[in-house]
């Protein structure tokens, strides 16, 4: 069964942070994640840049370390309006939401270390199919 992986998750396999070695374990499991995950990981690597935390050098080549990780980014189309749905009930953004909408899709969970989208996602109709990085 693959696994879904947000962004969130994969940043910690270019950052030494709090749950990066639970991250690089999940690099064992077969990964999915909708196509967006790449542009929302390079999202946050400018924002360390332009925080001064990395150079604009750094963050290209961790963004080249991503494009090379071991995720199958699937295209987006087909489950956006169920996105869209699960986004107006659990009142959390889309984007957010297609992960999860790929993990119900596939029948399987979405793996996340954000943790207002876990609480926000916390209801009966979605056990299971959101779980935290590291508890």
């Amino acid at each position: 069964m693959s696994v879904v992986i947000d962004a969130s998750v994969a940043l910690k396999w270019v950052f030494d942070e709090p749950g990066t070695q639970a991250a690089l374990a999940l690099r064992e499991e077969p990964l999915i994640a909708p196509e967006i995950w790449l542009a929302e990981a390079a999202n946050a690597l400018w924002r360390h840049s332009r925080l001064g935390e990395i150079s604009a050098e750094e963050a290209l080549a961790r963004m080249e370390e991503l494009t090379q990780a071991p995720v199958a980014a699937i295209a987006i189309e087909p489950f956006v309006a169920d996105a869209l749905r699960l986004a107006t009930e659990i009142l959390h953004p889309v984007y957010d939401c297609l992960y999860l909408a790929l993990a119900i899709r596939h029948d399987t969970y979405l793996i996340t270390d954000d943790r207002r989208f876990a609480v926000a996602a916390a209801r009966p109709e979605l056990a299971g199919r959101l779980r935290l990085l590291v508890q």
